[in-house]
């Protein structure tokens, strides 16, 4: 039997620290990862390969760096990426966002 979880606000899970992000897991089987983090102003995730994702972002603006072009994000935006896709992202304001990486 699948559980379903609930979170009410994300503002109470997502975590912001000055040592860098703080992925919180929402989701983790098999088939997906399903993640909140925060970026301060700044803050970076390097650029690296990884499997098939969507990114929204909840609050903030930013850069999201996709295969060497930077593509500006801000609250409300959605990228999708296929399998292999190299990504980054950088915060210009603080930034907040959800992930999920597919199996």
């Amino acid at each position: 039997m699948i559980k379903t979880t609930t979170f009410p606000n994300w503002r109470d899970t997502v975590i912001f620290a000055t040592e860098g992000p703080q992925p919180q897991i929402l989701m983790d089987n098999d088939k997906v990862k399903i993640i909140i983090a925060g970026l301060e102003p700044g803050q970076k995730i390097p650029e690296h390969p990884e499997n098939s994702a969507m990114y929204h972002f909840l609050e903030g603006s930013g850069w999201m760096l996709v295969d060497g072009e930077r593509i500006p994000v801000q609250t409300g935006a959605t990228i999708v990426m296929p399998d292999g896709t190299v990504r980054g992202l950088e915060a210009e304001t603080r930034l907040a966002f959800l992930a999920a990486r597919f199996a």
